[in-house]
C-alpha cells in the first residue's frame, strides 16, 4: 500500500515509516514541522533505504491532505498528527481542541471525499476514565478525564465510531499506546523533545548526557513496591511494527486495541536501568507528587496478540540501551 502519515516527521511517525517500508509499503509524510525535523524523515529514509516524499503542511486543511491523497493516490492513511503534552494541554486546552480534533476530522473528511477507507488513528491510554493494571479495551473510557489531552483522544475515538457507523466501508484501528521509549538501533533517530522534556526517559537522557542537573522524581509514596509511579514503556519500534500490523489487518468497522507489554516498570526502576546502561549513578531528588497522576497504568496486550498477531518483544534495558545511544550521539537532538 502507499500510506500517508500524517504527523510521520514525529517520533513515532518516523520509526513507522521506516517499518512499513521494511514490510513492504511506500510511505508518504505530511508534517507542519512544528514538534518535528525534516532531518528525522532524511535519517528514516537512509536507513529504509527508501524515499519518503514529505510534504509541509497543516493536517488540519481538508483541501491540502485531499490534494496529497489525490497526487500520491494513497492507499491508507495512519494519523499521527497532534499536539500531545499533557500538563501544556491543560494549559492551552483551546490550542488542543483545536489542533487534535480539527487534524483528524479535516483528514477524515478528506478520505471520504477521495473514497479512501483504511485508517489507523495514534490514540492513547490516557483515554480510560481510570488508570489501573492490565487496562483492558473495555474498561471504561470517556471525557471524565483529568486532561484535555486525553479528552482530544476520546472525542477522536468517538468521531472515527460515528464516521464507521455512517459509512459501513471504512476500516478503522485504534491503536492505545501505553509509553512509548526508545529509539531506532542505530541512533540515527529518537525523540528530539523541544525544551524541557515531558515524557521521562528523554529527561533521564539529558541528565545522564549533563544537559539537566537531576531527575524529580514526583512523589515516593504510592501503593507501589519502590513508592514511586509504574507505567507500561513500549519500545518505539515494537510500537510502529503494531501499526504496520494493523494495517495489514484492517476490515471494516472499528477495531480497537491497546498497544502495550503488560508488564510495568517503576520510575526508580527505569533510573536504574539507565544507571546501567551508562555505567554510573544519576542524581534525582523526590517532589511533591504531579496532580492527576495515577500510582499504576499498564495495558493488557491480549487482543492485539489475538487480533493483530503483535506482540512487544523489546525489553526495557533495550529501549534505554537505544535511548542512551541516541542522546549520546546527538546530543542536540536533530540540531547537531
Amino acid at each position: 500500500m502507499r500510506v500517508l502519515l500524517t504527523g510521520g516527521a514525529g517520533f513515532i511517525g518516523s520509526h513507522t515509516a521506516i517499518a512499513l517500508v521494511e514490510h513492504g509499503h511506500d510511505v508518504v509524510i505530511l508534517d507542519d514541522l512544528s514538534n518535528a525535523s525534516e532531518e528525522a524523515v532524511r535519517r528514516a529514509e537512509r536507513l529504509a533505504g527508501a524515499a519518503m516524499p514529505l510534504i509541509v503542511g497543516d493536517a488540519g486543511d481538508a483541501a491540502l491532505v485531499g490534494r496529497v491523497l489525490a497526487e500520491h493516490r494513497i492507499d491508507a492513511v495512519i494519523h499521527f498528527a497532534g499536539l500531545k503534552a499533557v500538563g501544556e494541554s491543560v494549559e492551552q486546552p483551546l490550542t488542543y481542541y483545536r489542533v487534535n480534533l480539527g487534524t483528524a476530522i479535516a483528514t477524515l473528511a478528506a478520505m471520504a471525499t477521495h473514497g479512501i477507507r483504511r485508517f489507523v488513528f495514534s490514540s492513547s491510554a490516557t483515554v480510560y476514565e481510570q488508570p489501573g493494571e492490565l487496562l483492558r479495551e473495555d474498561a471504561p473510557v470517556g471525557i471524565d478525564l483529568p486532561n484535555p489531552y486525553g479528552r482530544t483522544k476520546a472525542m477522536i475515538e468517538a468521531i472515527i465510531a460515528d464516521a464507521a457507523a455512517a459509512d459501513p466501508a471504512l476500516e478503522a484501528a485504534v491503536l492505545r499506546y501505553f509509553n512509548p521509549v526508545g529509539a531506532h538501533p542505530s541512533g540515527d533517530i529518537g525523540e528530539d523533545p523541544k525544551g524541557i522534556p515531558n515524557n521521562l526517559m528523554p529527561f533521564i537522557a539529558q541528565v545522564a548526557a549533563g544537559e539537566r542537573e537531576r531527575l524529580r522524581v514526583f512523589g515516593d509514596d504510592y501503593d507501589t513496591a519502590d513508592g514511586t509511579g509504574v507505567r507500561d514503556y513500549i519500545h518505539v519500534l515494537d510500537l510502529a511494527e503494531g501499526h504496520v500490523a494493523a494495517l495489514e489487518a484492517l476490515e471494516p468497522g472499528v477495531l480497537t486495541v491497546n498497544l502495550g507489554t503488560g508488564r510495568g516498570a517503576s520510575v526508580l526502576e527505569v533510573l536504574r536501568a539507565f544507571e546501567r546502561a551508562v555505567g554510573r549513578e544519576l542524581p534525582y531528588e523526590v517532589v511533591a507528587r504531579r496532580t492527576g497522576d495515577a500510582a499504576v497504568s499498564t495495558a493488557d496486550p491480549t487482543l492485539a496478540h489475538e487480533r493483530l498477531g503483535w506482540r512487544a518483544t523489546r525489553s526495557l534495558d533495550d529501549a534505554v540501551t537505544d535511548a542512551w545511544r541516541w542522546q549520546e550521539r546527538n546530543p542536540r537532538g536533530y540540531r547537531d
